[in-house]
């Protein structure tokens, strides 16, 4: 049975020449930035307006590059897509017949098959997952059903044709095709092409069921990463038939062992990292890693993921998403800002724990995102190490702390000194932060000696789905890990600077930002929130006009400063400063009571933070 889609030549050699255009043209943002610009970003829309906005430009012929920069911008980040990512997806639509929207890439081969799997297990639909070729090799089938609670049948077929009827969904997943071949008919709901040094793409027949594409770009969004940028620029090369030139130069394994050995050196730890495609794959490593370990070591016993309500929207996001899957798995929150003291909540919800003889796992950030606090660390070790008794009266399981240290890489919780040495502890890093100044998404992780044997099952899952950092995102930590303590150093020095003028220059703002004491125990953010004074006759106007205040603060730093402030959710950046507001962007998919109206301000090492200052004059003399 043949393809049912095809394509006329004629369409398919002017779709080439349009593709051949826009590698000509290709803005360096769409092949180098790894955080949208907030400015040019509707959320609501992100892929359909670039599109849109895209297909006109096609249409009249793409002239200069300075046009495609300017348009809005695709996605979110690179996990979830970019401009690249949307193009290459919408070419190989083109290409076989579909629309834009049912075509999707990844930079893993295994985690499109398992987003279909996860929507099954919800819809309670039998799957078949189909391959012609060799499965990835990580790809584990018995983790996948006991770990994940996934339930499918595995078929090794000769060809597409050879696919028959099924009263639930296949997936037909193809090795070493060439980019842009989907192979699809009505016995087949998903087409997985793996492209070995790329990723994969998923192909959504036109028949199947609308509602698999939003929850499998919301699986790339959380577990996961579109394909890199690199990668689908190298991707676009050989679909119009030329030879991938890619950005990849350096020797891999010695990339690698330059980004370990720079690890254990700022961490002050022994076990190699685990290095990730983003901070939000090497979390999912470390959830689902923690599970399995959990199965094996406490079987039967309830697992309960502990999290801050108004973390990080990802974070927050990612763990109840694992628990939505898993019945054993429960969600408990973790109080930790504002008139909420993360020791005392710990002893509170590690008390509950014990007392329903469960597995108990924390995840926290140190400092709190957004609003900078550092927790009375001794106090917290002790509520950590504290020994629990279950109602048998037997020993309650020890907790594992999994630290999200991102604003503070430098710390050395974990080294044989370190506060939390005594503690099982993971700490993980987003690396498009200051691991890479920005260039990349990749993150690590590491452990304590005490959590060393947790290491193993993190790995494991690591590559179960496929998730290990790409080979360039290697190449750029290696690039900039060296400098990454310097970097911090020079970053913090701009915020305490620029935080000590706008307490000078307004003294009536709350700012959020670690004491001269925390800095000197080496607690150097570059990260500060700035609650504006307000007015009004009522908590409604107050707040009203506060949010307000915060738009126009950013507006005329941003208007003001063009090649330096930006609308950005990251920081940790080389240039520059960034500003946010938590609850509009980080903080998207968290409970609206917890949500922070505030701005987020980061402060890279090389800005001109004079003009900040005067800016900042201006905005407090029109206030």
């Amino acid at each position: 049975m043949q393809p049912r889609f095809k394509i006329l030549p004629m369409k398919n050699e002017k779709l080439l020449q349009n593709l051949r255009d826009i590698i000509d043209h290709a803005p360096d943002d769409w092949k180098y930035l790894t955080t949208h610009r907030l400015d040019i970003y509707n959320e609501e829309a992100a892929k359909t307006e670039f599109l849109e906005a895209f297909e006109k430009v096609i249409e009249k012929g793409i002239s200069d590059t300075a046009e495609l920069n300017e348009l809005p911008t695709a996605y979110d980040y690179i996990r979830l897509g970019h401009p690249l990512s949307s193009v290459l997806e919408w070419a190989i639509a083109k290409m076989n017949g579909l629309p834009p929207r049912n075509v999707i890439s990844f930079s893993s081969r295994t985690v499109p098959v398992l987003a279909v799997l996860r929507k099954n297990l919800f819809d309670r639909k039998p799957t078949r997952i189909l391959h012609r070729g060799k499965l990835p090799e990580a790809f584990d089938p018995e983790s996948v059903r006991r770990v994940y609670g996934y339930d499918f049948e595995i078929e090794e077929v000769k060809s597409a044709g050879d696919v028959s009827k099924f009263d639930g969904t296949t997936v037909f997943v193809a090795g070493r095709g060439e980019v842009g071949t989907v192979e699809l008919n009505p016995n087949i709901d998903f087409f997985v092409g793996i492209h070995e040094g790329l990723g994969s793409i998923l192909a959504v027949n036109v028949t199947a069921d609308k509602s698999y594409i939003a929850a499998i770009q919301h699986v790339r969004r959380r577990e996961t990463i579109a394909m890199t940028p690199s990668a689908c620029y190298s991707a676009l090369q050989q679909l119009t038939g030329g030879s991938a030139t890619g950005s990849e130069s350096g020797n891999v394994a010695a990339d690698k062992a330059e980004v370990l050995k720079s690890i254990r050196t700022i961490t002050n730890t022994q076990t190699d990292a685990v290095l990730g495609s983003s901070g939000l794959s090497v979390q999912y490593a470390i959830m689902m890693g923690l599970i399995d370990y959990a199965l094996e070591n406490h079987p039967g016993k309830p697992i309960k993921i502990i999290v801050p309500p108004n973390c990080y929207g990802g974070t927050n996001d990612q763990a109840r998403r694992v628990a939505a899957c898993l019945d054993h798995v429960e969600i408990l929150d973790l109080p930790v800002d504002g008139d909420n003291d993360m020791t005392d909540s710990t002893n509170r919800v590690l008390d509950r724990v014990a007392e329903e003889d469960a597995v108990p796992y924390i995840i926290a950030e140190i400092p709190t995102n957004p609003r900078v606090e550092v927790p009375d660390l001794e106090a917290l070790r002790a509520a950590l190490s504290k020994k629990r008794k279950t109602p048998a009266g037997t020993p309650a399981v020890d907790p594992v702390f999994i630290l999200d240290q991102t604003f503070c890489p430098n710390v050395q919780f974990l080294g044989d000194a370190g506060i939390l040495s005594s503690v099982r502890t993971i700490s993980y890093v987003s690396g498009s932060k200051f691991p890479s100044g920005g260039k990349c998404t990749a993150g690590y992780c590491v452990v304590n000696k005490e959590a060393e044997p947790l290491m193993e099952k993190i790995d494991k899952h690591l590559r179960l789905c496929d998730n290990e950092a790409t080979n360039h995102q290697v190449q750029i930590l290696a690039e900039q890990m060296p400098s990454m303590i310097q970097r911090i150093q020079g970053a913090y020095q701009n915020t305490r600077t620029f935080v000590n003028f706008i307490e000078k220059t307004l003294p009536a703002a709350k700012i959020n930002f670690v004491s001269e004491e925390l800095a000197n125990r080496g607690f150097t953010p570059s990260v500060f929130s700035l609650d504006l004074p307000t007015k009004g006759n009522s908590e409604a106007e107050r707040e009203a006009y506060k949010r307000a205040m915060n738009h126009e603060l950013i507006r005329m730093m941003i208007t003001e400063i063009p090649t330096e402030s930006k609308h950005c959710v990251s920081y940790g950046q080389l240039k520059g400063c960034y500003w946010t507001i938590p609850a509009t962007s980080t903080q998207g998919t968290t409970k609206e009571a917890d949500k922070d109206y505030i701005a987020r301000v980061s402060v890279s090492p090389d800005l001109d933070l004079d003009r900040h200052k005067e800016v900042f004059t201006d905005f407090v003399a029109q206030m």
